[in-house]
């Protein structure tokens, strides 16, 4: 038992776990999004909220098992990722197959909690999210891929609360896809002579480290632009405004980080910076629609 849960903590060592907080904030919003559209009908609201946290968790732990163990030998030949779990030999591959499995039958578990739409469309969710690790095999555009797996998260949660989809909140889907693209982006830049060698594709290689920091300016510029979609189209207040100005703040100091000269900083950008985006969005955005809430009570 005591090797069970030390393969455990290395597994979740090993998926980053604690960085579930990049896209369950936003998750998050959009479920309080749907609870505000709801006129706040309270009933069930925290098995609910709870419900699509374990799925959010489980989703993503599940896909980064399987994008660890699908890319383990590649890890192993690229000086910054061979010390990582797998390549380094620090954990068992069939262990890691098990936790994935495991996780996936969580989330389905979860996802059937939450009705009907959300368990018949968990399965092809997956599917997408195992898809995004094969992705950088064969497209530069790998990196909106992942930008998508994270920006359902929040139609999702809607589907959860709602049992239907309502196309507004596809601006913040948008906003999140264009936000991880453009983080990982920059993220991709540390491994541009790698990817140049291995044939692998990704924007950096693409269009050089100077065009691929430029191309992450432009993505993040949208995701601005979707979030003012967002409160224009949800009739939000002044907070929301003040929470994507939060987001331009963080994200102008995320990019003055990176040069493409040095890249030393990436580490902050992509690790401090992002979690700071999320969980500010977050704290704003929830105030704005609980004070809505107050003066309609």
């Amino acid at each position: 038992m005591p090797r069970f849960w030390k393969r455990l903590r290395l597994t979740l060592e090993m998926i980053k776990f604690e960085h579930s907080v990049f896209a369950l904030p936003f998750a998050l919003t959009g479920a309080l999004l749907a609870w505000r559209e709801s006129g706040f009908e309270t009933a069930g609201l925290g098995w609910r909220l709870g419900w699509i946290v374990v799925a959010m968790v489980a989703a993503r732990s599940a896909a980064m098992a399987f994008n660890r163990i699908l890319d383990a030998q590649v890890d192993g030949r690229n000086r910054r990722t061979a010390a990582r779990h797998l390549p380094a030999g620090l954990l068992p591959v069939p262990f890691a197959w098990g936790f994935t499995v495991t996780a996936s039958v969580v989330f389905l578990g979860a996802a059937r909690q939450l009705g009907p739409l959300c368990f018949l469309l968990a399965a092809p969710t997956l599917s997408i999210l195992f898809f995004y690790s094969f992705a950088k095999r064969f497209t530069m555009f790998s990196h909106f891929i992942l930008g998508f797996c994270l920006g359902m998260a929040p139609a999702a949660a809607w589907v959860a609360m709602r049992g239907t989809l309502d196309p507004r909140i596809l601006w913040l889907t948008a906003a999140v896809m264009f936000w991880t693209a453009g983080f990982d982006v920059i993220y991709a830049c540390q491994d541009y002579e790698f990817d140049c060698v291995e044939g692998l594709c990704s924007i950096p290689r693409r269009f050089g480290i100077g065009g691929a920091l430029l191309i992450a300016r432009f993505l993040h510029v949208a995701m601005i632009a979707c979030l003012l979609a967002l409160v224009k189209s949800f009739h939000l207040g002044g907070l929301s405004l003040a929470g994507v100005a939060a987001v331009i703040a963080l994200l102008v100091y995320e990019h003055a980080l990176v040069k493409a000269d040095d890249l030393s900083r990436v580490n902050a950008a992509f690790f401090t910076v992002n979690g700071y985006v999320s969980v500010l969005f977050f704290a704003f955005w929830a105030a704005d629609i609980l004070v809505g809430r107050a003066y309609s009570g």
